[in-house]
């Protein structure tokens, strides 16, 4: 009997993860960089406030995306190294760098669990809205905590899932049809026992409200019209426990949980 062949499936066999996540943001470079989700926010301005004045010498935005926590902390420490996996994603933050004048910024390739600089290079890590698409967070935070200085400092920021398995589920669910390259939303107990396991101590823990106006969340990712309708009957369907946790509004608008996690390594 002869086995008829996928074509669709085809086209990603022999595919990795951080190749999903490349293909899925090299396209949407632009998109990012000008994205006011990633571009403002506290979190940011809690991040500039961390850095200004310690007279850190160098940082590390691991996977970097848009460049913004790259763009933030520029004026306040000497050399900045935005890290992704994405060229068409350095490209975009390189340009965009130029354009506001901070050249202590460079880019370079990279997996977030593995950076291509030795041991103990930067006085302070940063992540934000990356470690989601990780594929192993415990080897991406054993990474981080590598390439930091003794002394020096770590802060995450991500969005967080709720402890309950329903919310929890919806998250997941949700993401993964917007974005294939999704791979988990962690609670901030599976955040701080990660942490803990790669040699961090959290130090401050800052919990925040998100929300996203539907339209523009689906557009940064251009998810197939049969996976934003799949979205949209989701949220029709839930439990009010659901809709109500996630604020849903009529146009699919809806908020997130997120966190700004500090850690030093011990």
């Amino acid at each position: 009997m002869t086995t008829q062949r996928d074509p669709q499936r085809d086209q990603f066999s022999g595919r990795d993860q951080e190749s999903v996540v490349a293909g899925q943001f090299g396209p949407q470079a632009a998109a990012y960089v000008a994205s006011a989700v990633h571009a403002q926010g506290e979190d940011l301005a809690q991040l500039a406030g961390l850095v200004a004045g310690k007279g850190y010498k160098t940082a590390l935005d691991l996977g970097c995306g848009g460049g913004h926590v790259a763009f933030t902390v520029a004026p306040h420490v000497g050399r900045v190294t935005a890290c992704d996996l994405s060229p068409d994603m350095l490209a975009a933050v390189a340009a965009e760098a130029g354009r506001r004048g901070l050249a202590n910024i460079e880019t370079r390739a990279g997996r977030a669990n593995a950076v291509p600089v030795p041991d103990a290079q930067y006085c302070a890590v940063f992540s934000r809205y990356s470690a989601h698409h990780w594929p192993d967070l415990a080897a991406g935070l054993a990474e981080a905590r590598r390439v930091v200085k003794p002394g020096g400092v770590a802060v995450f920021m991500d969005v967080v899932t709720p402890d309950h398995p329903l919310l929890d589920t919806f998250l997941q669910s949700v993401e993964l049809l917007r974005d294939p390259s999704h791979v988990r939303n962690y609670s901030l107990a599976e955040w701080r026992v990660a942490l803990g396991a790669a040699g961090f101590q959290v130090t401050g823990v800052t919990e925040r409200r998100l929300r996203l106006e539907f339209g523009s969340w689906i557009a940064r990712m251009n998810p197939p019209d049969s996976h934003v309708a799949a979205i949209r009957s989701l949220q029709g369907r839930m439990a009010d426990a659901v809709t109500g946790h996630f604020a849903i509004e009529a146009d699919g608008s809806f908020t997130l949980d997120t966190a700004t996690l500090e850690a030093v390594p011990v």
